[in-house]
């Protein structure tokens, strides 16, 4: 019997802090990217686009490999994939590290895409299980490490990159073994709760009051409308964080941002909000509800990243307009899972969150498409216009479609169990 098995390491609140370190453990293959982005480009005279689309098979293969792996971890429980994992996780960075050409770059993002992807939604899934009374807060608690891990490790990455020529490559070596190895411990220990494991208290939380109590299939909710709202809202929103994710050093050391100067602080302060973000919003969102949450964060995201285009050669407009754009963007890491959770069940959170998830996939088409149109245009402007447009858009959908559409699902689930209930009190 493993450890696991027993009470002794079933407490959720140690399953929560072993998800947050897992996703810590991956958080700087994406947002620590950027930071291997010019040092490649020199080294082997590869276009940035190039590069760039070694970002864009990462994003692809995290994103995809989601529901797939919610779905083996719903059945067979979380450890196979987190072994997993690990063992991708290091292997894609230590490819990187040796490769001397793109497609082996490319291979290298894919196996690092493919390992954080598995890290990722299986931890989403532990979070969900563990705490229906307060989703939003253990989602962002969980999402807020992916968002704010890399924040303990782009200063070091950037000084071994900086270190010497090759210095890219001993960075993408060690961090990719170190990484790798804390991941392969916690697959030993991760669980998920076991059937009437929980205690009843955790139902009957305000947060739990505007859940629907029936859990729906991965086939039942891909029938439903609202899973489709939901899936357009979030990739709108995903489109801008990952577009400011892949950019913001390019775009500090550009013609039109002379601020490359402060580009380690920003990165820094950005990583931080990115994660801090999935926490405070995850834990408002329990108590004034999710869409109006999202409305709040979707009109600050629309504000930082219209500050952005008025930004060049401004280095603390810059920083505070970067800063609130990762700070409004981050959390639909936890808004999105805990509400598609919310209005389609527990049993099946991990596929569900998942599928949910790929939009995050379908955003990332369009940051090699933003570099090019950047190539032609010279300017960041048009691209960031369209963005605030989009935040506004999703804004207003939180507030005026989703949120009618959650509150008649619920009042109809809670009529019909009234019915029920009625029902069987008549009959005997």
């Amino acid at each position: 019997m493993l450890l696991t098995d027993t009470g002794l390491l079933r407490n959720r609140w140690l399953q929560l802090s072993l998800a947050v370190l897992a996703m810590i453990c991956v958080a700087n293959l994406q947002y620590g990217w950027t930071l291997f982005v010019d040092p490649l480009s020199k080294h082997f005279g590869w276009a940035k686009g190039a590069v760039q689309s070694a970002f864009t098979v990462f994003v692809l293969c995290q994103v995809w490999v989601v529901p797939f792996n919610g779905w083996f971890a719903d059945k067979f429980g979380p450890r196979p994939m987190i072994a997993l994992a690990a063992i991708l996780v290091a292997a894609g960075w230590i490819t990187n590290a040796h490769t001397t050409t793109l497609q082996g770059l490319l291979f290298g993002e894919a196996l690092s895409g493919l390992g954080t992807g598995l890290v990722y939604g299986t931890m989403v899934g532990v979070a969900l299980k563990w705490f229906p009374d307060r989703r939003g807060l253990a989602i962002g608690l969980t999402a807020a490490g992916f968002g704010a891990g890399a924040a303990l490790t782009v200063v070091p990455i950037g000084n071994m990159i900086n270190s010497s020529a090759g210095g890219y490559a001993q960075a993408f070596e060690r961090f990719g073994i170190i990484q790798g190895a804390i991941i392969l411990i916690i697959a030993f220990i991760i669980a998920f709760p076991r059937p009437n494991e929980l205690p009843a208290y955790v139902f009957n939380s305000l947060a739990a009051t505007r859940q629907r109590k029936r859990s729906y299939t991965p086939r039942q909710m891909l029938s439903t409308p609202t899973f489709y709202l939901l899936y357009v809202m979030m990739t709108l929103i995903a489109t801008g964080l990952l577009f400011v994710t892949a950019q913001v050093a390019p775009m500090a050391k550009g013609p039109d941002y002379a601020v490359a100067a402060i580009l380690p602080l920003a990165l820094v302060l950005d990583n931080l909000t990115n994660g801090g973000s999935r926490v405070l919003f995850g834990w408002v969102s329990d108590i004034i509800g999710r869409e109006v949450t999202m409305a709040i964060a979707f009109t600050c995201e629309a504000l930082g990243l219209l500050g952005l285009i008025f930004a060049p050669h401004h280095p603390v407009l810059f920083v505070v307009c970067a800063a609130a754009t990762f700070l409004a963007s981050g959390e639909i890491y936890s808004l999105f899972p805990a509400s598609c959770t919310d209005l389609f069940g527990t049993e099946y959170a991990t596929t569900n969150a998942g599928l949910l998830y790929t939009a995050k996939g379908t955003a990332a088409f369009v940051v090699p498409i933003a570099s090019y149109i950047y190539a032609s245009t010279a300017s960041w402007s048009a691209i960031l216009g369209v963005l605030v447009a989009f935040n506004i858009i999703v804004a207003a959908l939180a507030l005026a479609v989703l949120k009618p559409m959650r509150e008649r699902a619920v009042a109809e689930e809670g009529a019909a169990a009234a019915v029920i209930g009625g029902s069987t009190a008549a009959a005997h």
